[in-house]
């Protein structure tokens, strides 16, 4: 498995796959009112794009582990 640097972000212990998804929405939310400037609308939209990589790589992490876990599970 390759690492991005984004993944390593999800290895931190105060990083908290609820809590991006939690600004996601928020950043949808603000982008969704109109209410920012042009640049700002992209600027959030990137931060949401990474945030999305994060929770991604975390997510394809955790399957990893759940499959070896059952492939543990089948051995046996």
């Amino acid at each position: 498995m390759v690492k991005r640097k984004s993944a390593s972000s999800s290895d931190s212990t105060d990083w908290n796959y609820e809590a991006k998804v939690i600004e996601i929405e928020g950043i949808i939310a603000g982008i969704e009112a109109g209410e920012l400037e042009l640049e700002e609308v992209f600027d959030q939209f990137a931060k949401a794009v990474e945030y999305l990589r994060q929770c991604e790589s975390f997510l394809q992490q955790r399957q990893q582990q759940v499959d070896l876990l059952i492939e543990t599970l089948s051995d046996e």
